[in-house]
């Protein structure tokens, strides 16, 4: 069985009234390569008549950027033309590539009516390959997006990306980047097998469950030894869990606030870039 590096609390850092934890990265921990941040906001309500999400219109370069909506919803719209709306259970997959800017904000809807909210952002690396390859966006309702189960049928997996038990995701990643969210009932059984040199994401988004006899709580990020192909999961209540991996590109990784380059002298340039109106 794969076995368990370490695990890491996620740090708690409010945004303005946005609960907001933060797994990745953290003083302990600054990577799991090619996963580079992931921002778990809520679980919380909104009231009526509310300001909605903070996230307005910002710049992006050298990554990719994948937001899961657990509850409530996402407006988005972007310097590329695309704009939509994603709402609980949907997720949007942006590949930043050269150059974009996109704001991310609540429905009218929500911000008139209020309601329960949980969103999780995760930013993917790009090789250094692929860092200026053109912007793309896509978002997908929860029913566009495909479901398989485990052999016990007691844990339903959404296949965002990659494949799983033979189900392919929907996205279409410029990199093999496979990832699900899983969704355990109590005693949920969950394996699979992951090539040993490919690194594991794995953040418990609620509940307990248990990997080689450890007990890893919600709020809580695993990182994995690259041992063993076969891993096992089994949930102690009813749990989410967000899991994923990926071959790392083992790659020079250099991030100030919304660029991910390779070096220093890139990411001057894409200050400048931005400051000069040749993104998107």
């Amino acid at each position: 069985m794969r076995t368990i590096k370490r695990t890491y609390k996620a740090e708690y850092r409010p945004i303005a009234d946005l609960i907001t934890y933060s797994p990745m990265p953290t003083r302990s921990l600054r990577m799991i390569d090619p996963f580079l941040f992931l921002n778990h906001h809520g679980p919380q309500r909104y009231s009526p008549g509310n300001n909605g999400l903070p996230f307005g219109p910002h710049p992006h370069r050298g990554m990719e950027t994948v937001t899961f909506i657990l509850d409530g919803d996402i407006a988005h719209k972007d310097s590329g033309g695309n704009n939509s709306v994603i709402e609980s259970g949907g997720v949007q997959w942006m590949t930043a590539g050269k150059g974009l800017i996109h704001a991310e904000v609540s429905s009218e809807k929500f911000k008139k009516e209020g309601g329960p909210l949980e969103i999780l952002q995760l930013w993917v690396n790009l090789p250094a390959k692929l860092k200026m390859t053109p912007p793309t966006y896509k978002g997908l309702q929860k029913g566009e997006i495909p479901v398989t189960f485990s052999e016990d049928k007691k844990v339903k997996a959404q296949v965002i990306s990659g494949d799983l038990y033979g189900t392919k995701g929907p996205f279409d990643t410029p990199t093999e980047i496979h990832l699900s969210t899983l969704f355990f009932e109590p005693e949920g059984v969950f394996s699979t097998r992951v090539p040993a040199e490919h690194n594991i994401l794995c953040y418990v988004i609620k509940g307990e469950i248990k990997i080689n006899g450890e007990i890893i709580q919600s709020l809580h990020l695993v990182e994995f030894n690259n041992d063993d192909e076969n891993l096992r999961m089994e949930a102690l209540a009813e749990s989410i869990v967000l899991f994923g991996h990926a071959k790392p590109f083992n790659e020079p990784v250099v991030a100030q606030g919304p660029f991910v380059m390779n070096t220093l002298e890139e990411i001057d340039q894409a200050y400048t870039d931005y400051q000069q109106g040749k993104f998107e």
